[in-house]
């Protein structure tokens, strides 16, 4: 085999240019999927900190049937007592937890004195929310960064409509679970920009506040969001919880939570899938690229080596060999173009990165541009190019191997 290769190099390097030009052609085919890859997984990447860390969390726990019903907000499917304190213990023993959020969450009318609303309401612990959603600090415009209790943050839609600003009083009133009517006046701690569009309508007010408006008789929590150290072990952590919390059921034997990762709660997890739908065809077209070269020269190699492939034949090369020698040279051919444009491509990230290209998203300005690759990703881009070469490399290779030794000997 090894002879095979220092023969099938050989020969390369007698069609100096044609090589040449072949692999710079796999070449720059790889650089530019790098550089799309690197760039689009950075947008990718932002947007899912921006849902996650300024909002939903990695996952989230409910009590079966909640997710169904989240439009409505409903009392009734809270978590308290002894289902609430398994769960807390249970994340408190994970590992690869870094920090969960329980949340109280309800809709109530909203009222300045002089006008009146509805809101969507999350009671929350401040210090716990902010180490689970790290961003939500981010979103707030105007006011006191300080949660604390007897103040709500209003969403800037309602703040915008109703003129309202920090300072102001405001009264928030909604309806027990027992259907009674309950209020309370709260100071306007803060305007919060909306994470889910200009349509927003979700406030904060410390998790006590919700619990008295409400007149909860004991500790209740509508949802717990949960932060993860590493992001990647999200879908393993995501299946051992469901399996840890699957013997739990209600007395109808149906399970009594649900686990939802941020895909499933979150319309970005579609815009995401679009970018690696996109990534997967350009993928494609870099296979295409790769096939389209390499063939076009493996078949002109046979064309113009007839007579020498006749000899070889003759002197009783096997066809195997043949066959392995023409291949092998569509695989030193990708091997190059891979190695070549691998390390041209990861200059030109690096390069970019250091350029500091800027851009906006939404209300963040000045964002720079962090392009990377996983060497995952590189890896498998490489492994297509060199798969690509060797799969182009057979047709042409097996018309050499099955070559007449006397029709090729006296071929023109």
């Amino acid at each position: 085999m090894a002879n095979l290769l220092k023969i099938a190099l050989r020969n390369l390097l007698r069609y100096r240019r044609r090589t040449l030009l072949t692999t710079s052609l796999i070449a720059i085919g790889v650089i530019f999927v790098l550089l799309f890859v690197a760039v689009t997984g950075s947008f990718k990447n932002l947007m899912i900190a921006q849902t996650t860390d300024s909002m939903l969390g990695h996952l989230q726990l409910h009590k079966r049937g909640y997710v169904a019903s989240i439009e409505n907000l409903p009392l009734n499917l809270n978590l308290s007592g002894e289902a609430l304190n398994r769960v807390e213990e249970l994340l408190t023993r994970q590992p690869e937890v870094e920090a969960f959020s329980s949340r109280l969450k309800f809709g109530a009318m909203f009222s300045t004195f002089v006008e009146t609303t509805n809101i969507r309401l999350n009671g929350i612990d401040p210090q716990r929310e902010l180490a689970t959603v790290p961003l939500l600090k981010g979103r707030l415009l105007a006011g006191d960064p300080e949660l604390t209790p007897g103040r709500i943050w209003v969403p800037e839609l309602l703040a915008r409509g109703m003129g309202i600003k920090p300072g102001d009083a405001v009264v928030v009133v909604a309806t027990n679970q027992d259907g009674s009517v309950n209020g309370r006046q709260l100071t306007v701690g803060g305007i919060l920009e909306s994470a889910t569009g200009p349509g927003g309508r979700d406030g904060y007010l410390h998790i006590d506040d919700a619990a008295a408006i409400l007149r909860l008789p004991q500790r209740e929590i509508s949802e717990i969001a949960v932060r993860l150290h590493d992001f990647n072990r999200l879908p393993a952590l995501a299946a051992a919880l469901e399996e840890k919390l699957a013997p739990y059921t209600t007395p109808r034997e149906r399970p009594l939570y649900e686990l939802h990762t941020w895909e499933r709660l979150s319309p970005f997890y579609n815009i995401a899938r679009m970018i690696e739908v996109m990534t997967f065809f350009v993928k494609l077209m870099l296979i295409a690229i790769v096939l389209v070269s390499i063939m076009n020269v493996m078949i002109m190699a046979v064309y113009e080596r007839i007579r020498e492939i006749g000899t070889m034949a003759a002197i009783g090369t096997p066809p195997g060999r043949i066959l392995t020698l023409f291949m092998l040279e569509g695989f030193s051919l990708g091997v190059a173009g891979a190695a070549v444009g691998s390390l041209l491509g990861l200059l030109l990230i690096k390069l970019l990165n250091l350029a500091e290209i800027t851009y906006d998203f939404g209300r963040q300005q000045g964002l720079v541009l962090q392009a990377e690759i996983a060497g995952g990703e590189l890896l498998l881009i490489s492994l297509i190019v060199i798969s690509g070469a060797v799969l182009a490399s057979l047709q042409p290779a097996l018309k050499a191997s099955r070559l007449d030794p006397i029709k090729a000997l006296h071929h023109v």
